[in-house]
């Protein structure tokens, strides 16, 4: 069958530049996170709350801010207790004692934040939280010496513990998105920097300690997972071309395939794709500099 766009429409600008999104429905309200700054990395990057009732008309929520760190890389879940989970990354600046610090916020409303609490190890970026059978699963990369991956684990989204230590390191390894499948499996699609640079896809059984991989064969950035209700698997990433795109695919765990199905309107500066199912359809936050202006997108599709 063959994908039908609904349609995209740019739902934030306001900032110089706006980017690294993510995307979810909590109460009857849809919600999308980013970061905003004057540039791609900047000093002054701050994190940023959208709330809208009907996923076309959007208002500011909340805006959360550091004054000593740049606040990157905003993903949202929801913790098995009904709250909402913002978990990022602090950068702050070069000779710093730590380079970078993984954080994490709870609100129940999604207006009063609170606090954000340190998670995982200092200078490894917990990248982004998934939540399966009461517990939230991490992969976080090494950001200072050597390169590698660790997967964490948490009963309650604050106190992580690391569950395998060297989980990757080949190819200078970092940002991972983990889907858990219906019989339990767990997979995890993993960017790489060095080398081939392809992809790699990583697949375990309970407890997720012993993991196989597999080369994807094509480069990727910002990868997300997404499981759609009757099995299939969605993978959004930043395809690398002359000119970079945000991409929407199939997953074949069995081959270690991505299948594009949809090109998003995009180029250059772009994607960090949030992914949500509702109604039927598939629901994508990203961001793109195709149209000047690094701004915010928000497509609707039936896959």
């Amino acid at each position: 069958m063959d994908t039908k766009l609904i349609n995209v429409q740019k739902i934030w600008d306001a900032a110089p530049h706006n980017a690294l999104t993510d995307l979810t429905r909590f109460g009857d309200l849809w919600y999308c996170v980013f970061r905003e700054g004057t540039n791609h990395v900047s000093p002054d990057g701050r994190i940023r709350i959208l709330v809208s009732s009907d996923g076309i008309a959007w208002n500011s929520r909340a805006l959360l801010s550091l004054p000593e760190a740049d606040l990157r890389d905003p993903k949202l879940t929801i913790t098995p207790d009904g709250r909402l989970m913002l978990n990022a990354a602090a950068a702050y600046s070069p000779g710093s004692p730590v380079r970078h610090q993984s954080l994490v916020w709870f609100s129940r409303d999604g207006t009063d934040w609170g606090p954000p609490s340190e998670i995982g190890d200092a200078n490894y970026w917990l990248w982004r939280v998934t939540w399966h059978e009461g517990s939230a699963y991490g992969i976080g990369y090494s950001t200072v010496g050597q390169s590698g991956i660790r997967l964490y684990s948490s009963r309650d989204g604050v106190a992580f513990e690391v569950l395998v230590d060297n989980l990757f390191e080949d190819g200078s390894p970092n940002e991972a998105t983990l889907a858990f499948l219906e019989d339990d499996s767990a997979l995890c699609l993993l960017r790489r920097e060095q080398g081939k640079a392809t992809a790699r896809l990583g697949s375990a059984r309970p407890p997720y300690t012993a993991w196989e991989w597999k080369d994807v064969g094509v480069r990727i950035g910002g990868p997300n997972l997404l499981l759609l209700p009757e099995g299939r698997l969605v993978a959004a990433v930043r395809r690398y071309a002359k000119n970079p795109w945000t991409s929407l695919n199939w997953l074949d765990p069995a081959r270690g395939e991505l299948t594009e199905f949809q090109a998003l309107p995009s180029g250059g500066d772009t994607s960090y794709a949030g992914l949500y199912w509702h109604e039927d359809m598939l629901w994508v936050s990203y961001y793109s500099s195709h149209e000047a202006r690094t701004s915010i997108y928000l497509a609707r599709l039936i896959p």
